[in-house]
C-alpha cells in the first residue's frame, strides 16, 4: 500500500519536500536571512529546490546537464563568497599562479605544473607499455624485473618516492634539480600503475585474434603491434585518462622540493600576507579547470578510438 502511495506524484513530491526540509534543519540560516522567520525560510527554500528540480527535469537531457552544472557552480561560488575573501589580492596574484610571468627565465605556477605533467605522462606511458609487455613475457628475468618495479612503486607513497629520487640519487653521485627529480618520480610511480592497466587491456583481447593473425603468417611482434594493441587502446584509454588527472593533482607534492609550481606559489604568497584561503581556493579552482581540460581531451580520444567494432563481441 505504501509503495503504491509513493507512485502518486503528489505523495512523492511531498516526501521529497520533507527530506529536503529535514536536511535544511542542519543549516543555520539566521545569518543569511535575519528579518524572516527561519522556519518559514526553510520551507520556502525547500519549495524552491523542489520547483527547480521539477523545472529542470522537463528540459532536454543536454540542457539539464548544463543547467545543473551552472547551478552547482553558482552554489560553489556562493559558498566561497561567505568566506569574505580579498578578491583584489587574488586578482593581483593570479598571473603568478597561472605562470604568465617567468622567474629568472623559467616556467612557474600552473604552466610549470602542466609542463611537469606533460613530460611525465609521455615517459610513464612508455614505461607502462614496456613493463606490461615484460609482465606478459615468458622470460623469467623480464617478468621478475617488471613485477618488482610494479610492486615497489605501487606499494610506497609518491611523496617518499619523490624524496628518494631527489635526496637518494646524490648519494651515488647523480645530482638532479627539483624539476627533473619530480618528473622521474611521477613517471616511475604512474608508469607502475598504468602497466597493470595496459596488461589488463592486452589480456582482454580474445585469444582468437592472435590465433587468426598467426594463421595469416604474422609474427609475434607484428601481432602485438598491428592486431592486439590497436584494439586494446579502446579499453586502456578511460582508466589511463583517470591516471593522468590523478597525476595532475599529485604533482602538488613537488612543492616539497621547492619547485615553483602551482601549490608552492599559492602557499608562498598566502604565507606572505596571511591570505591562505584566497590562495588555496584559487589554486583549487586552477587545478579543477586543468582537470576539466584533461577530461575533454580524454573524451575526444575515447570517441576517436571507440569507433568501429566492439572487441568483446569478436
Amino acid at each position: 500500500m505504501s509503495l503504491n502511495l509513493l507512485e502518486r506524484p503528489l505523495a512523492r513530491w511531498s516526501l521529497y519536500f520533507v527530506v529536503i526540509y529535514l536536511a535544511l534543519l542542519s543549516i543555520d540560516l539566521t545569518d543569511l536571512i535575519s528579518s524572516v522567520n527561519v522556519e518559514v525560510t526553510r520551507g520556502l527554500v525547500a519549495v524552491g529546490i523542489l520547483a527547480n528540480f521539477l523545472f529542470v527535469s522537463k528540459l532536454p537531457k543536454k540542457t539539464q546537464v548544463l543547467v545543473t552544472w551552472g547551478e552547482l557552480f553558482a552554489l560553489f561560488l556562493f559558498f566561497f563568497y561567505s568566506f569574505d575573501l580579498s578578491y583584489a589580492f587574488i586578482w593581483s596574484r593570479l598571473p603568478h599562479l597561472l605562470g604568465l610571468s617567468l622567474k629568472s627565465g623559467f616556467l612557474m605556477g600552473a604552466a610549470l605544473t602542466v609542463f611537469i605533467c606533460a613530460v611525465a605522462i609521455f615517459a610513464s606511458t612508455i614505461l607502462a607499455l614496456i613493463a606490461a609487455l615484460a609482465r606478459l613475457s615468458k622470460n623469467g628475468m623480464a617478468l621478475g624485473i617488471s613485477t618488482f618495479y610494479i610492486s615497489f612503486f605501487r606499494g610506497t607513497p609518491l611523496l617518499l618516492q619523490i624524496l628518494l629520487v631527489y635526496l637518494g640519487l646524490p648519494q651515488i653521485g647523480v645530482i638532479l634539480d627539483p624539476i627533473p627529480s619530480a618528473i622521474i618520480a611521477l613517471s616511475l610511480c604512474y608508469g607502475a600503475y598504468m602497466a597493470e592497466i595496459f596488461r589488463a587491456g592486452i589480456q582482454a583481447i580474445p585469444a582468437g585474434q592472435s590465433e587468426a593473425a598467426r594463421a595469416l603468417g604474422l609474427k609475434g611482434n607484428q601481432i602485438m603491434r598491428l592486431v592486439i594493441l590497436p584494439q586494446a587502446i579502446r579499453l586502456i584509454i578511460p582508466p589511463t585518462g583517470n591516471q593522468f588527472i590523478a597525476m595532475l593533482k599529485d604533482s602538488s607534492l613537488v612543492s616539497v622540493l621547492g619547485a615553483w609550481e602551482l601549490m608552492y606559489i599559492s602557499r608562498t604568497h598566502g604565507r606572505a600576507e596571511f591570505k591562505y584561503m584566497e590562495m588555496l581556493i584559487s589554486a583549487a579552482l586552477i587545478y579543477w579547470f586543468l582537470s576539466v581540460g584533461f577530461e575533454i581531451i580524454q573524451s575526444r580520444i575515447e570517441k576517436k578510438y571507440g569507433k568501429g567494432i566492439d572487441v568483446n563481441h569478436v
